[in-house]
């Protein structure tokens, strides 16, 4: 029987492993993945995404429209952390679980706060109903499709600015056409 998992799973299973190592390799934005049996590590495999132009620009326009971009992440703190520096997010919530992340989002309704949720996979669905505009990725699962409000094709971040500008030009027409009414 052999496990592959994070490092949650390995030290469930009560094994050692090189932790510096682990450390050493997460501060630079690779995320570990562990191949054990019971009795031992057998191998500790680094993988890392390439950030996207168009992500780094996203957040920019983001910010540039006031808005607080917070990374809500079942990866490794320290894989996190890089990846949000390259970006400049506001704030990251690292290591969570599904109902960690739908915590989340209920806390920051609860400041009084309107949340928009981007995800594209099962463990966002949850967090992507709970707040008010759920937003998922075209190349994600069907159920954080299903469980968002908002599709964005071909997995491109790049279209939510543009979503919401849209959404903004949106209200104001209403608005003006509410206030000629009147």
């Amino acid at each position: 029987e052999y496990f592959a998992g994070n490092l949650k799973l390995i030290q469930d299973l009560k094994l050692t492993f090189d932790e510096k190592f682990i450390e050493a390799e997460t501060v630079h934005g690779k995320t570990p993945i562990i191949l054990a049996t019971k009795e031992k590590v057998l191998a500790i495999f680094m993988v890392a995404d390439q950030i996207k132009p168009e992500a780094i620009e996203a957040v920019k326009d983001l910010h540039k429209l006031n808005i607080k971009v917070v990374m809500l992440t079942g990866d490794n703190k320290n894989t996190a952390q890089f990846i949000a520096q390259q970006l400049n997010i506001d704030e990251v919530v690292a290591e969570v679980l599904p109902q960690d992340k739908l915590a989340k989002i209920k806390a920051l309704q609860a400041e009084g706060k309107i949340v928009a949720m981007a995800g594209d996979g099962v463990n966002d669905a949850p967090a992507l109903a709970q707040a008010e505009v759920g937003i998922a990725m075209a190349t994600g699962t069907d159920v954080a499709i299903a469980s968002a409000g908002i599709t964005l094709l071909h997995g491109d971040i790049s279209k939510l600015v543009k979503a919401i500008r849209l959404s903004k030009l949106t209200m104001r027409g209403i608005k003006q056409n509410l206030f000629w009414a009147f």
